[in-house]
């Protein structure tokens, strides 16, 4: 009777650690959280007018493109990082905000992508929709957008809980 109970003690104290490891592992964020916490944190500048905020969310070598064109042909363009990020801090009188829904993130070690269908708005006016398609990179300081490459169009569902009301 005693060694069973030696050997119960000797097993809950072995997996003690195991249980502690978990518990706090699910405190901690997720990568697949933290990519798009960082995806989030882009919107949010752009609505505040931050360019700051938005500058933070880039890796130094990003490049933001779109694709444009006719329905499956498609020209790119560029807009240079810095260009956005001066764009962002403007002065304007409509709000810029971009609203996503049914964000898809996959993440492999440092390298994540992201698949984010949106809606812009400006101000209280839909401009566009599309999907952005995003590669983040994970630093010391956490994730960093690389890539960012959007379509635009005219003709999206966008659910209605991510549409504003008039």
């Amino acid at each position: 009777m005693m060694r069973r109970l030696f050997v119960l003690l000797l097993m809950a104290g072995a997996l003690s650690p195991v249980a502690s490891a978990q518990s706090d592992g699910e405190r901690a964020p997720t990568a697949e959280a933290a990519v798009r916490a960082t995806i989030d944190a882009l919107f949010d500048g752009m609505r505040a007018g931050d360019s700051t905020a938005v500058r933070e969310v880039f890796h130094d070598g990003t490049r933001l493109h779109t694709a444009v064109g006719p329905g499956d042909t498609a020209g790119v363009s560029r807009t240079p990082v810095d260009a956005f990020v001066e764009s962002v801090g403007q002065p304007r009188e409509r709000v810029w905000d971009e609203r996503t829904w049914d964000v898809e993130v996959r993440v492999d070690g440092p390298l994540a992508s992201a698949w984010v269908p949106y809606v812009f708005y400006l101000g209280d006016e839909r401009s566009h929709c599309g999907v952005n398609a995003v590669q983040l990179v994970r630093q010391g300081d956490g994730w960093r957008i690389l890539q960012l490459t959007d379509t635009r169009r005219q003709d999206c569902d966008v659910p209605a809980e991510v549409q504003k009301s008039r």
